[in-house]
C-alpha cells in the first residue's frame, strides 16, 4: 500500500527530478522514492553508529581481533 506525501521543491531540484524522469523514462514517484529508500537507510547506518560510539559499554573491537575472526 502507498501514502500520498505533498512536498514543495526548489525550482532547480524540480527541473533536475523532471529531466532524469524523462532521460530514465521512470516516474518521478519511483526516483524519489528511490532516493528516500536509500537516504533513510543511510541516516538510520549512521545514527546506529553514533549511538554505539558514544555507548562507553560497547567493547572496541581492534584492527588485529578482526583479522582473527
Amino acid at each position: 500500500m502507498s501514502e500520498a506525501v505533498s512536498v514543495r521543491l526548489p525550482e532547480d531540484i524540480a527541473k533536475r527530478l523532471d529531466e532524469l524522469s524523462k532521460s530514465l523514462d521512470r516516474p518521478k514517484t519511483y526516483i524519489v522514492t528511490k532516493a528516500l529508500r536509500e537516504y533513510l537507510e543511510e541516516y538510520e547506518d549512521y545514527l546506529i553508529a553514533l549511538h554505539r560510539l558514544h555507548d562507553k559499554d560497547d567493547r572496541m573491537v581492534s584492527e588485529k581481533e578482526l583479522a582473527k575472526a
